[in-house]
């Protein structure tokens, strides 16, 4: 007997709905969207290697290595066939010999069948500072020798590993997508909100900044900003330079955004009602004009970020924006500027370009998902 037949008032007891709240139903539409959802994790994946990269990076990002020139890519082999022809499972690869044409001086690579390297998980490196506090040798993969040396995506012509670049690289080129856009939300959130909140001669005021700042070419702008950046400035603060000089165009569009909508929402009867309770006009903004729109200002955010990696990356590979030994995605593409060096070493394009199209399409994705979750029309 259920407990329906023992106690007939549970059958005809109301069914009480689930209230969520704007966050809760924004999650719920999220997930929904599978390619946003997915996204989501590879960004956190991607920052997450931005964080430990010395961590996942085999090899020091700086370290040169002579007889190590221009080595293409190494494959990974699972099984190694002895002496006496058993074949077994060892995680190996397998070492190269450099040859040199006497007549044209061009260096290849041949791979050597009499030795190996053996690979593995959490093995002993370069030393390094974890998250800036611990010194500590251990990596997520690499070669058990630490004598050894292992190019998964290659070398470049002074012999430095470009996995290890490249991921070293992803602290600079996406936290630079962050910084920019932190200050970009900063400078747009507020102009925007004084322009659409008070109107008149401010209004005016700052629109026709936007409209001067949106009509500049922007290569030439960044190319004068750039050049007056001193060459003998710390890589630290040139790289805090190069980011305000990426936002200096990109508060535009949010600033136009937030007017909108403040000019939509000050006329409501909630933002009336908080005048008349006493509020002033700053608690009205901050507790009841940005909260309504914030889901759509994290959407906007989210789009925003690749364009500033780009951006970065345009800069530095036209050599405006970051210069070595800075290391980021830019700095690794303005590599593979030549004809040359494409033909005789394509991974030094095809390595980085790939991790900017990757972020890049996992950022827009993820600002595709937020932007319909928060949009109450959306389907």
């Amino acid at each position: 007997m259920s407990s329906a037949d023992t106690h007939p008032e549970i059958q005809d007891a109301p069914m009480v709905p689930v209230l969520l709240g704007p966050w809760a139903l924004m999650w719920r539409k999220f997930r929904r969207h599978r390619v946003a959802y997915v996204s989501l994790w590879l960004v956190v994946f991607i920052y997450v290697l931005a964080l430990f990269g010395n961590f996942f990076a085999p090899e020091a990002h700086d370290e040169t290595n002579r007889r190590g020139i221009f080595v293409p890519p190494q494959g990974i082999h699972l099984f190694h066939t002895d002496a006496n022809g058993d074949r077994r499972f060892h995680l190996h690869a397998k070492a190269l010999k450099m040859k040199v044409d006497q007549a044209t001086m061009r260096r290849s690579y041949e791979v050597r069948e009499d030795k190996t390297m053996p690979l593995g998980f959490f093995v002993r490196g370069h030393e390094y500072e974890l998250l800036g506090m611990f010194k500590v040798d251990r990596h997520l993969f690499g070669p058990k020798d630490p004598d050894d040396v292992f190019y998964l995506l290659g070398s470049d012509r002074l012999g430095r590993d470009i996995l290890s670049r490249i991921i070293i690289g992803t602290q600079v080129s996406m936290s630079i997508g962050l910084v920019g856009v932190a200050v970009s939300l900063l400078i747009g959130v507020s102009l925007g909100g004084i322009s659409g909140y008070y109107g008149g001669w401010l209004d005016n005021v700052i629109q026709r900044v936007i409209e001067f700042l949106r009509s500049i070419p922007t290569i030439p702008l960044w190319m004068g900003l750039a050049a007056a950046i001193p060459l003998g400035w710390p890589p630290l603060r040139t790289y805090f330079v190069v980011t305000l000089i990426v936002s200096m165009i990109g508060w535009t569009s949010l600033a136009r955004e937030v007017r909108g909508k403040f000019l939509s929402l000050r006329k409501e009867d909630f933002i009336t009602a908080a005048r008349l309770d006493g509020l002033s006009d700053w608690e009205v903004i901050r507790k009841h004009m940005v909260p309504s729109f914030s889901s759509h200002i994290i959407a906007s955010l989210t789009l925003a970020v690749p364009l500033m990696i780009l951006a970065e990356t345009s800069l530095s590979f036209l050599g405006i924006g970051l210069q070595p030994p800075i290391v980021s995605w830019g700095t690794l593409l303005k590599e593979a500027q030549n004809i040359r060096t494409i033909i005789e070493a394509p991974w030094l394009l095809i390595a980085p370009g790939c991790a900017i199209v990757v972020a890049v399409l996992a950022l827009n994705f993820l600002g595709d998902g937020l932007r319909d979750a928060a949009d109450p029309h959306a389907h």
